[in-house]
């Protein structure tokens, strides 16, 4: 199924991740969702392991990406 509009549509959780770091750093990011894969020695791939196997922390990531994502545009970045 076709999703034209959907910004998660082909985006990779670990690029996701990658953004999210990049845009906040950790410790944003571990302030904005208090998880321990944000707030103690995070990686990437620590991040990945425990967001697919918790649901509801990965909807608070992607909601936060898309998010993000309508700053982003907002400041014309």
């Amino acid at each position: 199924m076709e999703q034209p509009h959907n910004p998660l549509h082909g985006k990779t959780l670990e690029a996701i991740v990658t953004e999210l770091a990049q845009g906040y750093g950790w410790a944003g990011l571990g302030q904005r969702i208090p998880v321990r894969c944000f707030t103690h020695d995070p990686s990437v791939a620590s991040s990945l392991k425990f967001l697919r196997k918790t649901p509801w922390a990965r909807a608070k990531v992607e909601s936060l990406y898309l998010f993000m994502l309508r700053e982003q545009r907002r400041a014309g970045a």
